[in-house]
């Protein structure tokens, strides 16, 4: 009788251990290799600032004269963009920045709030979800007469040309162009935006975001 008890525990211990092929299969499936970043996702991540950028000396009127960018928004709108002005009032590690163009034939202000990091030249914004939120570097600028701004969210960059007027010299376009080509941002996804039709004044104001 106990030989007969002990082989029995025995069967049931190794019917508990045992499962089909499949199923170990199923909870031993490797996980598969990460895929290989591009050379321009190498280069948005080594992405940094200019050397020696002061962001106090952005505050002011800025124009925005080309974006680079492979936004969904702006590809899908045919090229169709608005003039637009950025103002920056800087008061210790925050930035207000006020976006004034038109939307839907009325003029929009756009209010958002930066925040300055331990990084030179570096800003960030913070989203209402982590996937928003974003950094915002000054590559390159002489405060007085233009500045070239990247986004980066999500993995995802955008580069921005910025003018104390209008218009900028032809060799800044140039740059601009020739470093957003660097990050596979060639011409087919530049937008210029116009340099006449601003806003005076503002109808609409779509608060903090």
């Amino acid at each position: 009788m106990i030989r007969f008890w002990l082989h029995l525990f025995f069967v049931l211990g190794w019917l508990g251990f045992w499962e089909p092929v499949e199923a170990r299969r199923a909870r031993f499936k490797p996980i598969p290799p990460k895929p290989k970043k591009t050379e321009t996702e190498k280069a948005i991540e080594r992405l940094a600032p200019g050397q020696n950028i002061n962001i106090d000396q952005m505050s002011g009127k800025w124009y925005l004269l080309s974006v680079a960018s492979r936004c969904r928004n702006l590809l899908e709108s045919g090229f169709k963009v608005e003039s637009t002005t950025v103002t920056w009032t800087i008061t210790g590690d925050k930035v207000s920045v006020s976006t004034v163009r038109k939307l839907n034939f009325q003029c929009w202000e756009i209010k958002q709030d930066y925040m300055k990091t331990k990084t030179p030249g570096q800003l960030f914004l913070k989203g209402k979800r982590p996937t928003e939120n974003m950094d915002i570097m000054v590559l390159e600028t002489d405060y007085s007469s233009y500045a070239m701004l990247v986004l980066k969210r999500a993995g995802k960059m955008t580069m921005k040309l910025y003018g104390r007027s209008s218009e900028v010299p032809d060799n800044i376009v140039d740059k601009f162009e020739f470093r957003a080509k660097t990050f596979n941002l060639g011409l087919d996804v530049i937008f210029q935006y116009p340099d006449y039709g601003f806003c005076e004044s503002t109808e609409k104001v779509l608060g903090k975001i």
